[in-house]
């Protein structure tokens, strides 16, 4: 593998489970978490990887990733793209044939991203105190192979974002809209009955793996 010298991550962990969200819910996956993130949301769960980390070469983290022997990688962090770094990792990534998605907080441009990745984009609500980062122009380069993400902790939270999914056309944007209970904020039955109440199209997710691991890190 040829890469540049000089590229390094910092990466909190990386392990394999089973993604406990967004459309690829239940299957096997690679997760590959990288250290640090700009934003510090109410809600945060995983504040473990603010700091810390060790620094990997790319190849490195190719490597370990291949050991997994799964075709499935998630990229994630903190906030993965606050590191430059992260988008040279995506694309050798999609150069392996891996599948691969993004888990990012809209908070950074994702118009360098490889347009083969799955961009998971989290646009964060007002209950998450961090709204007013979200950086509104990463709209325009998302496509039917993206998700967006509304963390919902409040019916103004739910109102907030069915007002976002008509304004920007999302549905017809994107190919999953989902909709995920702030957990232990707002039970996940009260966000399926406004959901169905108002036919929104979308996809209620609730995190699986806090169900099977109580949300331990490296699961």
């Amino acid at each position: 593998m040829t890469e540049s010298p000089s590229v390094q991550l910092r990466i909190t962990e990386i392990f394999h489970s089973l993604q406990g969200e967004a459309r690829s819910v239940g299957l096997p996956t690679i997760f590959v978490r990288l250290t640090g993130c700009p934003l510090r949301c109410v809600y945060c769960d995983t504040e473990y990887a603010f700091t810390g980390g060790s620094l990997r070469s790319l190849d490195a983290v190719l490597d370990e990733v291949a050991s997994y022997g799964c075709p499935r990688v998630c990229v994630t962090g903190g906030e993965p793209l606050a590191q430059p770094g992260c988008l040279d990792l995506l694309k050798m990534l999609c150069d392996l044939d891996y599948e691969v998605s993004l888990e990012t907080s809209g908070a950074m441009t994702i118009a360098d991203v490889d347009e083969r990745v799955s961009r998971v984009m989290d646009l964060k609500t007002p209950d998450s105190g961090e709204s007013h980062r979200n950086v509104w122009t990463n709209i325009t380069h998302l496509t039917l192979h993206d998700q967006v993400k509304f963390v919902v902790a409040s019916r103004q939270d739910y109102e907030w974002a069915r007002f976002k999914i008509d304004e920007h056309q999302l549905l017809n944007r994107v190919s999953d809209v989902l909709f995920s209970p702030s957990h232990e904020v707002l039970p996940a039955k009260q966000l399926a009955e406004w959901l169905i109440d108002d036919k929104i199209d979308a996809r209620l997710q609730i995190q699986l793996h806090k169900f099977l691991w109580n949300d331990e890190p490296g699961h």
